[in-house]
């Protein structure tokens, strides 16, 4: 004769079929099974490795090979990983050294580029590793069909939001692109950011620019993603503004669009009924 299993199944258990959210685990006792324990505690452990894992950098530049854009690496004034964490805004400048590489570039150059794109390690190298490439190969195919002129695509290391600032002001360019690994959730410890800001300059606050997260093979989708993105930055060329002053219409035509079909299949469903 097996056994009772002490394991108490949640009723919602079924619901686990429709998100990867920790709901309806079960207990044991007053405490979780140990499978979701154990499944609990290699999340956190990933979260863990993600912010503090090192961007390889030279991986990087050689997965990028193949866009054919010119490529600058610079470093944040944190010096290392430990003060990066414990000094955001060091994160948020440049080294004086990459301050004074930038000026002697822009110097040389008599161009002002539309769009300068920053890729920066964050709090999630692993984002950075797995989405950057594969994401920007076909954001760039929508940038030269439309004819955009790009500054030389420049590599942060140690690197917050707010450092696409100073590098745009350095450039000249017009906007900055900076693609980021966003803080690991645990349920997500790749996820890239992107972070759009209109005429950058230092001093700016998170007010002034627009934020796509969540780009990760298991949330937003690169395509997705560079329609939003292209929309968002045609419309920040025409009203020659962004944050939040520019709102994201092309996702607020998807949830209309999603909507109207719900709205119609009710419709549909209480004909079919009646």
């Amino acid at each position: 004769m097996s056994q009772k299993s002490s394991i108490h199944n949640n009723p919602w258990l079924q619901l686990r079929q429709l998100t990867p959210a920790r709901i309806a685990l079960g207990r044991a006792g007053t405490s979780l099974p140990t499978a979701p324990l154990l499944e609990f505690q290699f999340a956190h452990a990933q979260a863990r490795d993600a912010v503090h894992m090192p961007l390889d950098f030279e991986q990087l530049v050689n997965s990028l090979s193949s866009i054919n854009l010119e490529c600058i690496r610079l470093e944040s004034a944190a010096k290392d990983r430990g003060i990066f964490l414990q000094r955001p805004d060091l994160g948020r400048r440049l080294s004086a050294d990459s301050a004074e590489r930038l000026q002697r570039y822009h110097a040389e150059q008599s161009t002002t580029p539309d769009l300068a794109i920053v890729i920066a390690d964050g709090l999630s190298a692993l984002a950075i590793e797995r989405h950057a490439t594969p994401f920007l190969k076909r954001l760039l195919e929508s940038l030269h069909a439309e004819r955009w002129s790009l500054a030389p695509l420049c590599l942060v290391q140690q690197g917050r939001v707010a450092v696409a600032d100073e590098i745009g002001e350095l450039l000249g360019a017009r906007m900055t692109l900076i693609l980021i690994g966003e803080r690991p959730g645990l349920s997500s410890p790749d996820s890239m950011g992107l972070y759009f800001t209109f005429a950058p300059r230092v001093g700016l606050t998170d007010a002034s620019r627009n934020c796509i997260s969540n780009v990760r093979l298991e949330g937003l989708s690169y395509t997705t993603a560079v329609f939003r993105l292209m929309s968002l930055m045609r419309e920040a060329w025409r009203r020659q503004l962004s944050g939040v002053n520019l709102k994201d219409e092309a996702e607020m035509l998807s949830v209309d669009f999603h909507a109207e079909l719900t709205r119609n299949f009710h419709l549909k469903l209480t004909h079919s009924l009646a």
